[in-house]
């Protein structure tokens, strides 16, 4: 059970951040919500505490250093020491290499990938306090494009490649601390706001793919968040793929 557990999850504002924060507050975590849109992020919080359950909004850009190392400070002082960080924001351009501006593939390693480590830098120190006495995950959404070519999806899927070696790498030197990880890998995924920046037939088209493949919806992607960091305190699972059974 999640229950008394201390969340972090990154990207909370909408999609699988929203649905994994909602589910881990459901089940009786504390849940501090991070991402860039404050109005977002109170709104969620507030149907949280409406449902019963406790959250605390923090706007935070995971890319600025700064920002997230205060993050961290608010989230100590307000819910104690974090026993559960899942990092799930992320950012998804499809383009030709050649043809994507610069700032677009080097907005997607800042978020996905350094921005993942600034967060979990930050707030590793409370990882291992809590290690030593309770159960304490983290979590890294990568995505099932680490594992495979996808057209146009060169530099996001690089990013992803490099989340999933790294969740590997962090395991294997935090394990020592207790401290459980496990890479996420999901496959096609409905409900999400990835694509919202993609051309209006690039969009259609994806969104023709996701219902011929029955879509993991968000909330079925939390329902498997949910069962990772519920098992009990010496069980580990380094490393899930959640796909749609008709993808390939």
């Amino acid at each position: 059970m999640t229950e008394s557990r201390i969340a972090v999850v990154t990207g909370a504002a909408s999609g699988i951040g929203a649905a994994i924060a909602t589910r881990l507050a459901a089940d009786g975590a504390a849940v501090a919500l991070l991402a860039r849109r404050a109005d977002r992020l109170e709104k969620l919080a507030a149907q949280v505490v409406e449902a019963g359950g406790r959250a605390l909004a923090v706007p935070t850009d995971i890319t600025d250093q700064a920002a997230v190392a205060r993050a961290a400070v608010t989230v100590q002082e307000q819910l104690g020491d974090v026993d559960l960080l899942v990092n799930n924001a992320g950012l998804m351009q499809i383009q030709p290499f050649g043809e994507a501006p610069v700032s677009e593939w080097q907005h997607m390693v800042d978020v996905n990938l350094k921005g993942l480590l600034e967060v979990t830098h930050a707030f590793l120190p409370a990882l291992k306090r809590s290690a030593a006495e309770r159960t304490t995950d983290l979590v890294n959404i990568s995505s099932l494009a680490a594992d495979r070519y996808m057209a146009g999806m060169t530099t996001y899927g690089a990013t992803k490649a490099a989340v999933s070696y790294w969740s590997r790498s962090i395991r294997a030197e935090l394990a020592p601390d207790g401290i459980r990880v496990t890479n996420v890998e999901p496959g096609m995924t409905g409900g999400t706001e990835l694509a919202d920046g993609f051309p209006a037939d690039l969009r259609a088209m994806l969104d023709e793919l996701r219902v011929g493949l029955s879509a993991v919806q968000p909330e079925e992607l939390a329902d498997v968040i949910a069962y990772i960091a519920s098992r009990p305190r010496h069980v580990n699972i380094p490393h899930i793929v959640v796909q749609p059974s008709k993808e390939i």
